[in-house]
C-alpha cells in the first residue's frame, strides 16, 4: 500500500486538505514562535548558555510536535512551558540555590512519574473525571488567557500599579499597528478567506516595516548584516543532566515537593490545552471525551521526559495550537508541519525573530474569542453548574495559570455538590483531585 500524507494522517475521514493543514501549521508556527526567544532568555539566568538554548529549545519543541502528530494525530504543538520555565529558573534555581543540571535531572524524574500515571491510566480517569461544564469552562478559561496575552503583546492593555491593568497609549505606532492588524483580521474572518490569521499576520508585519517605532525605527526590523543564520550548538546542556539531590536524605526531602508542584503543573496545563484545542477542533464526543487521549498522553509525557535530556525544561502542549485549529488545522499533519517549520527556524531566525508583538496579538485575541464561543454550552441556569464553570473561566486568566484555574474549578465543584446534598455523584478520582489542590493552595503540605 503506498503511504501518502492523507493516508498517514487521515485526512479524508477528517474532512480535510494538505494545504489547509500546512497553512494551519504555519499559522500555529508563527503564534508560538515567540518560545524560540523567550525561553532561552528566562533559562539564561540560571546560569545557562543562552545561545545553545535557543538550538534546544527549537529541537526539543520539534521532536515532541512531530511525536503528538504521528501518535496522536492530533493538531497539538509543543514547546518549553512558560510558567514552568520560569519555576525552574527562578525557584528551583535561584531560590533553591540548586544547579541547572541538578534541576534538569528534577525534570527528568518528573517526567519518568508524568509517564507511569500515563500508562496506568490515571490521567484518563482525572479527565473522564472533569464534568462536561467544566470542560468547556476550560476551553473558554484558555481563551480568554490567549486573548490577555494578545492585549498584553499588543500594548493594548497594560501594567497599572492602582488598578492592574490598564488601557494603553492607543496612538502609540504599536499599538495602533496591532489595532490595525485586528481590524484587518476579522475582516477577512468575516468575509471566509482561506488562511485569514496567517494572511493578518504577514500583513502586519510587511506593515511594520513603514511605521517607525518611538525611537524612530521601523517596527519590524531585520538587519540582514548582522543576522546570524547558522544555529548555535546544543552541546553544553545536551545530557548535562545530574542527580545530587539524591545524594543525601535532607536533600531528597527538599526536592520532592518542587517535582510534585512540576508535576501538578504540568500535567493539568497539559490536560487543560488538550481539551480546550480538542473542543474548538470539533474533536470531542458527545459526553465531552477525546477519543485516543491515551496516545496524546503518551506523547507528552515522553516529551516531559526528553526535555530534560535534551537541556531544557518541561515540554508541554501550547495553547497557542488554537491558532492552527481556527486556521483549519484537524490532524497531526498540523502539528507535522510546525515541527519542520522549528527546525527550519534555526537557520532563519532572524526571519522569524522580526516578526513583531503587533501582528502576532492580533491573533491570539481573535483565537480567544472563538474559543469563548463555547461558553453557551454551559447551562447558566443551574447554579452548581454555573458557579464552578464561571470561577474556571476567570480564574485561568486571573491566576494566569491554567492548573490553578482548573484547581479552583474542582475545589468549587466538589465542595458546591456536596454543600447541596448531591455528594454521590462525585468521582473518587475527582476527589483526590480537589483534596490535592485544597493542600497546594492553603499550603498544608508544601507543594510552594
Amino acid at each position: 500500500m503506498k503511504l501518502s500524507l492523507q493516508s498517514i494522517f487521515k485526512l479524508p475521514e477528517n474532512r480535510t486538505t494538505v494545504s489547509r493543514e500546512i497553512m494551519a501549521g504555519v499559522t500555529t508556527f508563527a503564534a508560538m514562535a515567540y518560545a524560540l526567544t523567550v525561553n532561552p532568555s528566562i533559562l539564561a539566568d540560571a546560569g545557562m548558555d543562552k545561545a545553545a538554548l535557543v538550538t534546544i529549545t527549537a529541537l526539543s519543541a520539534a521532536v515532541a510536535t512531530l511525536l503528538m502528530a504521528l501518535l496522536s494525530n492530533y493538531p497539538l504543538a509543543m514547546a518549553p512551558g512558560m510558567g514552568i520555565n520560569a519555576m525552574f529558573t527562578y525557584t528551583i534555581c535561584r531560590d533553591m540555590n540548586t544547579g541547572w543540571s541538578d534541576a534538569l535531572g528534577m525534570v527528568l524524574i518528573n517526567g519518568i512519574v508524568f509517564f507511569i500515571l500515563t500508562i496506568t491510566k490515571v490521567r484518563a480517569r482525572i479527565v473522564e473525571s472533569l464534568p462536561y461544564s467544566l470542560k468547556i469552562a476550560i476551553t473558554c478559561g484558555i481563551g480568554l488567557f490567549i486573548a490577555f496575552l494578545g492585549l498584553q503583546k499588543g500594548g493594548i492593555i497594560v501594567t497599572d500599579r492602582d488598578t492592574l491593568v490598564a488601557a494603553g497609549n492607543f496612538a502609540s505606532p504599536h499599538v495602533a499597528l496591532c489595532l490595525g492588524g485586528i481590524i484587518l483580521t476579522m475582516a477577512l474572518i468575516a468575509r471566509r478567506v482561506p488562511g485569514a490569521i496567517i494572511l493578518g499576520i504577514i500583513t502586519t508585519t510587511i506593515a511594520g516595516a513603514f511605521i517607525p517605532d518611538a525611537g524612530g525605527h521601523a517596527i519590524t526590523h531585520l538587519d540582514l548584516s548582522s543576522a546570524r543564520w547558522l544555529p548555535a550548538s546544543p552541546e553544553p546542556h545536551f545530557f548535562k543532566l545530574t542527580f545530587g539531590f539524591l545524594a543525601g536524605w535532607d536533600a531528597f526531602i527538599k526536592a520532592v515537593p518542587v517535582m510534585l508542584v512540576l508535576l501538578i503543573i504540568s500535567m493539568f496545563d497539559s490536560i487543560g490545552t488538550l481539551i480546550g484545542v480538542a473542543k474548538r477542533a470539533g474533536l470531542l464526543d458527545r459526553d465531552g471525551n477525546l477519543p485516543r487521549i491515551q496516545r496524546a498522553f503518551v506523547a507528552d509525557s515522553i516529551a516531559a521526559t526528553i526535555s530534560a535530556l535534551f537541556g531544557t525544561s518541561t515540554v508541554v502542549s501550547y495553547v497557542e495550537s488554537a491558532s492552527g485549529v481556527e486556521a483549519g488545522g484537524r490532524t497531526g499533519l498540523t502539528a507535522a508541519t510546525t515541527a519542520v517549520l522549528l527546525v527550519l527556524a534555526l537557520f532563519l531566525t532572524p526571519v522569524i525573530l522580526c516578526i513583531p508583538n503587533a501582528a502576532i496579538a492580533p491573533a491570539l485575541i481573535i483565537v480567544g474569542v472563538f474559543m469563548m464561543q463555547s461558553v453557551v454550552e454551559i447551562k447558566m441556569d443551574d447554579f452548581i453548574t454555573a458557579a464552578p464553570a464561571v470561577l474556571t473561566i476567570m480564574a485561568i486568566p486571573l491566576t494566569f495559570s491554567i492548573a490553578n484555574g482548573i484547581g479552583i474549578g474542582i475545589l468549587a465543584t466538589t465542595l458546591l455538590t456536596l454543600l447541596a446534598g448531591k455528594g454521590r455523584s462525585l468521582t473518587v478520582a475527582g476527589c483526590v483531585i480537589a483534596l490535592i489542590f485544597f493542600l497546594k493552595f492553603f499550603h498544608i503540605v508544601p507543594f510552594n
